[in-house]
């Protein structure tokens, strides 16, 4: 966790990696941190701003892959082990995923009056 030193008026003023006198430790995702990042660290944002674009193009091709298979375009085999290890991994835990969500009711459940959609309940 960082470690951050504020001014008297709460403004973060230096981050830390370890305890520091008269600083306070706060979440890695603290959005006071974020920001006094962003600012000191011009290219911070930027970098943030390609890890998620990275993250979004992975799903295509992640889906991209799939239909390739389904339409038989490629084989699972075609890949090499390290890749199909991957992609099994990759899909187990996107199962698992759709599992939990599945567990959680939502807005979308209940009709406007409040009644359910589904017939659960």
């Amino acid at each position: 966790m960082p470690f951050v030193y504020r001014d008297a008026d709460g403004n973060i003023q230096a981050v830390y990696e370890q305890p520091v006198e008269g600083g306070e430790e706060v979440s890695a995702d603290d959005p006071a941190l974020k920001a006094f990042v962003q600012r000191n660290v011009p290219t911070a944002a930027l970098q943030d701003d390609m890890i998620q674009s990275d993250l979004a193009l992975a799903r295509v091709m992640e889906d991209l892959i799939e239909i390739l298979i389904d339409k038989k375009v490629i084989m699972f085999t075609d890949f090499p082990d390290g890749a199909q290890q991957k992609l099994r991994a990759r899909r187990g835990l996107r199962k698992e995923f759709s599992y939990v969500e599945d567990l959680f009711v939502t807005d979308d459940d209940f009709d406007d009056d409040g009644n359910p959609n589904n017939g659960l309940f």
